[in-house]
């Protein structure tokens, strides 16, 4: 059986930066107010015709990922798509990005997994070349989160902490069994799927004929929904076992762990799983300060930056964890 291993990363994000004093124009909240809550600063927000989507963003990030592995594009042999914002309802963003490389027919996975998308499409990737199916996979996380948001102080409690971008990776066969993915967890838990969700449109809502006949301004089903508390105390619980069932899976502990990048959800649970793990500052990478949540994009985009500022180096173990709607969540345990 194969190993798969990271040959190429690269993230983008839009150039508007929208920071929290921004915000406190349109809602009624504060700089300190969102930093003591979140720990965000700021986010990039996509400007409306700047051409910027969740496949354009995405395949920005895949065709840096993809120069960075030293391949062509042909020798992509499938894409893993992860986002909560499609481009369209159908069909999903794999096929476009497909189209747009300019890429040879292969096949084109869209996966819904929210916050934990990326996790769950490393190990779809990992699963496809251990099998020996697929020698090169394309993962790509993007998010256009703006366009959906409730900018109103209706809204609040959810539209601060959401940002837009993108980060894609390339997998690669590896003949050496002890390099690369190690292993990979996935878990949900569905009992709690209305605790953070988008629920219209959805055709399990209402008819569409009945959305457009009612073309009711105050429905917030339209806008994302999160029972804050709730998620952050299921967060910081499953982040906890998801990263020791993957260090034992490898009979490894936290004091192996030379990096950790957690999903960017919320600045507080990373600091809280670090304590629990006793990890140093050096030991955890965060830049949620900088682009706030951008849920599927938000691993990627911050393992790019933990790898170009060199603190990722061969040999290291490298811990991907995640945490989102659906109850979903996982995590991705890598010797670099």
């Amino acid at each position: 059986m194969y190993n798969s291993k990271i040959t190429g990363l690269g993230y983008y994000v839009p150039k508007n930066v929208v920071t929290n004093d921004d915000l406190s124009k349109v809602i009624e909240t504060n700089d300190a107010w969102i930093q003591e809550r979140t720990g965000i600063q700021e986010r990039r927000h996509v400007i409306k015709g700047d051409g910027d989507t969740t496949t354009s963003m995405g395949v920005k990030a895949a065709k840096i990922a993809i120069e960075r592995s030293g391949l062509h594009k042909d020798d992509i042999d499938f894409i893993v798509f992860a986002t909560l914002s499609p481009d369209y309802y159908f069909p999903g963003p794999g096929v476009l990005v497909q189209r747009d490389l300019d890429i040879k027919t292969i096949g084109a996975l869209d996966i819904r997994n929210q916050c934990s998308g990326f996790v769950y499409g490393i190990s779809v990737a990992d699963q496809y070349i251990k099998s020996g199916m697929y020698k090169n996979v394309l993962v790509i996380g993007s998010e256009l989160h703006s366009h959906g948001l409730d900018m109103t102080t209706r809204g609040r409690g959810v539209s601060v902490i959401f940002g837009d971008g993108a980060g894609a990776a390339v997998l690669s066969r590896e003949e050496d069994n002890t390099k690369g993915i190690l292993s990979t967890h996935l878990h949900s838990e569905g009992q709690h799927a209305e605790e953070l969700s988008l629920i219209a449109p959805g055709m399990g809502k209402r008819w569409v004929t009945d959305i457009i006949a009612d073309n009711d301004p105050n429905d917030e089903s339209y806008f994302p929904y999160m029972n804050g508390q709730f998620v952050f105390k299921n967060a910081v619980v499953r982040f906890s076992e998801v990263i020791m069932e993957g260090l034992g899976a490898n009979n490894l502990t936290p004091a192996n762990i030379n990096m950790l990048v957690p999903h960017q959800a919320n600045l507080r649970i990373s600091q809280f799983i670090q304590k629990k793990f006793g990890l140093q500052d050096d030991q955890v990478f965060n830049n949620i300060m900088k682009y706030g949540n951008t849920t599927a994009a938000s691993i990627p985009i911050a393992l790019t930056e933990a790898w170009e500022q060199g603190k990722i180096k061969e040999g290291d173990l490298v811990v991907l964890a995640a945490f989102g709607s659906g109850f979903t969540w996982g995590s991705v345990i890598i010797k670099w």
